[in-house]
């Protein structure tokens, strides 16, 4: 009678330690900081980091969703970045940012820890890339829709992304590790909970 109790409670605890679920709840938190940071952080040289970029790096980093979710991801981090865009053409996010999640997540499925001596440098290297794959297709998509010279889009709007790219690179590795902690915090206090009870 004990073990059946003790299966069931651990079939309680597989189901609700985060479970398929889990992504949504992390992606919320940090694309809300995100969308603060984006508010209250000043352009500096006119290059400001792309925080939501930075942030849905790190939660597919932490909680490795399927590609159809991260694509979701990349919609609800458009929507955001819309009413805050200072383009000339914000809803470029549209097609920009599902595009990075995507680039992201593949990313995460494809590379294994990818380290500098111990130091694992995986989160500076997705954030760089995705940076990357999302500024050139949204640039690409102004440069399309407002017909712009060539020359800007080479020697202006490029060197911008793979600025903000470098950037990016920066703040997805030094908040990651944080992130992970507190993720991986929840999760042990969910397991400590569990255990008392058995």
């Amino acid at each position: 009678m004990k073990t059946e109790n003790q299966s069931s409670e651990l079939k309680v605890y597989e189901k609700t330690k985060g479970g398929s679920y889990r992504w949504v709840t992390i992606t919320t938190l940090l694309l809300a900081i995100g969308a603060i940071l984006h508010l209250v952080s000043p352009s500096i040289g006119g290059i400001t980091p792309n925080w939501t970029i930075a942030m849905y790096c790190i939660a597919i980093n932490l909680t490795k969703p399927s590609i159809g979710q991260s694509f979701g991801i990349g919609l609800v981090a458009a929507a955001i970045n819309i009413p805050t865009s200072k383009s000339a053409f914000p809803y470029g996010n549209l097609l920009s940012e599902p595009v990075g999640a995507v680039v992201c997540a593949l990313l995460v499925c494809a590379l294994a820890n990818v380290s500098f001596g111990k130091l694992n440098i995986k989160p500076a290297l997705t954030g760089f890339i995705t940076t990357v794959a999302s500024g050139l297709t949204f640039i690409t998509t102004l440069k399309i829709v407002l017909s712009l010279p060539m020359s800007v889009y080479l020697y202006a709007m490029m060197p911008v992304v793979f600025t903000v790219a470098s950037i990016n690179a920066i703040i997805t590795q030094l908040l990651y590790f944080p992130a992970k902690k507190l993720f991986d915090g929840k999760e042990s206090h969910h397991v400590s909970d569990h255990s008392s009870k058995l």
